[in-house]
C-alpha cells in the first residue's frame, strides 16, 4: 500500500471568539511543525493574556491519531482540551496548535456549558483559518562531482524536486525536498550514480 504523504493544515494563524454568561473565550490557531513551535506560541499567549484564568489547548502532529498533546489547564477533566482536540479531528487538520484562552465572567458554566464553549470557540477559530493541503517531505543533501551534474539535474527535473540550496564547483552540493512517497525512488536513482553521496537532513 502506498503511503499517503498529503495532509491538511492551516496556511497562517487565525483567531476566534465566544462569549457565554460573562466568560470570554479567545481562540488561536497556529500552523506548527513540532513541539517546540507549540511551546513558543503557548508562551507568547501567556504573555499576551497574563490575567486569563485558563490557557487550554490541543495540537496534532502528522497523520498518526496518537501524535497529539492537550491540556485542560485547570478546567474539569475532559471539558476543554478534549473538545478542542475533537475539533482538530473533525476538521481533519494536523500540524496545528489550537488554544482557547478563558477569562472567567463570574458565573459557573457547568460541564455541558464548558464543553460547548470550548468546542464553539475552537470551531469559530478554525472557521477563520485558511485550510491548505501540504505534503510530508524529507530533506536530502546530494554531494557529487561536477561531471555528474547532468545526471543529478535530470533526477531533480524529472522528479520535480524543490531545490533549497545549491553549490556548483568541482565538488558540488545540493539540498532538495523529496515527498515521503517518492523517497524510495529518489534514493534508488541516486544510488546508481557512482561517487554520489546522500545525507538525510
Amino acid at each position: 500500500m502506498l503511503f499517503d504523504d498529503t495532509f491538511q493544515t492551516i496556511a497562517a494563524p487565525a483567531d476566534g471568539f465566544f462569549k457565554d454568561k460573562g466568560s470570554k473565550f479567545h481562540g488561536y490557531a497556529f500552523p506548527i511543525s513540532g513541539d517546540a513551535d507549540a511551546r513558543q506560541h503557548l508562551g507568547e499567549l501567556r504573555e499576551l493574556h497574563p490575567k486569563a484564568v485558563h490557557h487550554c489547548y490541543a495540537y496534532r502532529l502528522g497523520t498518526d491519531k496518537m501524535s497529539y498533546r492537550m491540556s485542560d489547564d485547570g478546567e474539569p477533566s475532559g471539558t476543554a482540551a478534549r473538545p478542542i482536540l475533537n475539533t482538530l479531528y473533525s476538521r481533519n487538520v494536523t500540524n496545528v496548535l489550537l488554544v482557547v484562552v478563558r477569562y472567567f465572567g463570574g458565573t459557573l458554566l457547568g460541564v455541558p456549558g464548558l464543553i460547548n464553549a470550548y468546542k464553539a470557540t475552537a470551531e469559530d477559530t478554525l472557521d477563520a483559518a485558511d485550510v491548505v493541503t501540504r505534503h510530508f517531505v524529507n530533506r536530502y543533501e546530494i554531494a557529487f562531482s561536477y561531471p555528474q551534474m547532468n545526471e543529478v539535474m535530470r533526477i531533480v527535473k524529472e522528479m520535480e524536486l524543490p531545490v533549497l540550496s545549491q553549490q556548483f564547483e568541482m565538488h558540488c552540493a545540493m539540498k532538495v525536498e523529496v515527498r515521503v512517497s517518492a523517497t524510495e525512488l529518489f534514493v534508488t536513482r541516486c544510488q546508481k550514480i557512482e561517487g554520489l553521496t546522500l545525507t538525510l537532513q
